[in-house]
């Protein structure tokens, strides 16, 4: 497991960046949820997390924290995830989501989630196919990657849209050395089998995926 939070903590890379442009990088990220399980060099992982390192913050505070599981440690949250959504276990985030939406932003909810299970071939009432497809979300889709990211809860609302900021540069320089990712949400669900694997002592630390 690495924990990879500030600059300095990033060892300086060798690795050649890539030449693709800011453009093709937003227009070319999109959420996948199906990996190869292959594993990527250590010295891009690391200039991935350099580069995105440069994200703008209030007062350079660089709030954001990233843990991130392969292998072994990968494989014990997605069992442990996944044993708890099966078994009925109540999700306890740190912070409190809203997944009602209304007018515009309903109808976007809506067409998003029809695209993706249509093109499942899941239809509207098989309960058994999307309980299955939401299943997904806590195995990761099989990638062989995991990141958690996080912040103190005292620094509030504003604070948290840095953390924003830093998530996109994240997934947008992976993007530009060809990788793919998918943010989700559903990683907030249970943050004390994060605490648990990372042996994370501050509890005030909150997490998501």
């Amino acid at each position: 497991m690495n924990n990879m939070n500030t600059k300095s903590e990033v060892a300086e890379s060798v690795v050649t960046d890539p030449d693709m442009s800011l453009i093709d990088a937003i227009y070319g990220r999109r959420s996948v949820r199906g990996f190869l399980d292959k594993e990527i060099p250590k010295d891009v992982l690391n200039r991935v997390f350099e580069i995105a390192q440069k994200s703008p913050s209030n007062c350079n505070v660089q709030p954001w924290k990233v843990y991130v599981a392969s292998g072994e440690l990968k494989e014990r949250l997605k069992k442990q995830m996944v044993e708890k959504v099966v078994s009925g276990v109540e999700a306890n985030p740190d912070y409190p989501y809203r997944s009602t939406f209304e007018n515009e932003y309903r109808k976007r909810q809506v067409e998003c989630a029809v695209a993706l299970y249509s093109s499942m071939d899941i239809g509207r009432d098989d309960k058994e196919g999307r309980m299955r497809a939401s299943l997904r979300n806590f195995e990761f889709f099989d990638a062989p990657y995991i990141a958690f990211i996080g912040m103190d809860p005292s620094f509030g609302t504003t604070v948290a849209l840095d953390v924003g900021m830093w998530a996109q540069s994240l997934m947008l320089t992976m993007v530009s050395f060809g990788i793919h990712s998918c943010p989700m949400g559903t990683m907030r669900n249970y943050p004390d089998l994060v605490r648990d694997a990372f042996d994370i002592q501050d509890e005030h630390k909150s997490y998501s995926g």
